[in-house]
């Protein structure tokens, strides 16, 4: 348990983090990605269905998905527009289709006791809409556990407005360190280290301490 507030991350910080890690570390957001996936699936202890959006927040879920399906957990991957991913979330949606695992349209929750939410991740700023928005209010209406990647989906990640809807999440994995509208949000966070050094936060202007960084799960 955390025992003090702990340092925060912007989402303009976040990309700026992940700009330094690939230009003077060598560490790409691909590699950001698949850690962030590992540490999502660990985390998850029942069989799971994973819902993703169409940015890196889905790249994370997707990441997450190849993992359970090869650890026998997976129930179903959904998404709201496969062709709409680029970049490393494209990656990893080949990826999991190499493994045999090819992503539903359609809503589908049943036959998982948790739901992976991996809609929207740090870039929202406004209410969501259309199908975005219908996926949500149907995950709320299961009263499933809930684990959310980095943000729930709904939720501004800097001024903490819950827009409606939000992902009502049982349990919200902060990757790297918590955004700062996640402060003001009732619900268990906890941080996980996905790789970033140290030096990357500091050159955004954000000290982080030795022992935050950890091979476990911090629980905020």
């Amino acid at each position: 348990m955390w025992s003090s507030v702990p340092p925060t991350l912007s989402s303009s910080q976040a990309k700026e983090v992940d700009r330094v890690c690939a230009e003077r570390f060598g560490i790409p957001t691909e590699w950001l990605m698949e850690a962030a996936g590992w540490r999502i699936a660990t985390f998850v202890r029942h069989s799971a269905t994973v819902v993703c959006g169409v940015g890196n927040n889905a790249g994370d879920g997707l990441a997450a998905a190849r993992h359970l399906h090869r650890w026998g957990g997976l129930v179903n991957v959904c998404c709201v527009d496969p062709a709409r991913l680029r970049g490393p979330a494209a990656m990893e949606l080949d990826a999991l289709r190499k493994e045999g695992v090819e992503p539903s349209t359609k809503l589908r929750l049943t036959g998982a006791r948790t739901i992976v939410d991996a809609i929207f991740g740090t870039g929202l700023s406004r209410p969501p809409e259309g199908t975005f928005a219908e996926w949500i209010r149907s995950i709320n209406v299961t009263r499933m556990e809930v684990v959310s990647v980095d943000v729930p989906s709904g939720l501004d990640a800097e001024s903490g407005v819950a827009y409606s809807p939000i992902v009502d999440a049982t349990t919200t994995i902060a990757l790297g360190l918590p955004k700062p509208g996640l402060m003001k949000l009732p619900g268990d966070v906890y941080i996980a280290d996905i790789g970033i050094p140290r030096e990357a936060y500091a050159a955004v202007g954000v000290t982080v301490p030795p022992h935050l960084i950890e091979s476990t799960l911090i629980r905020l």
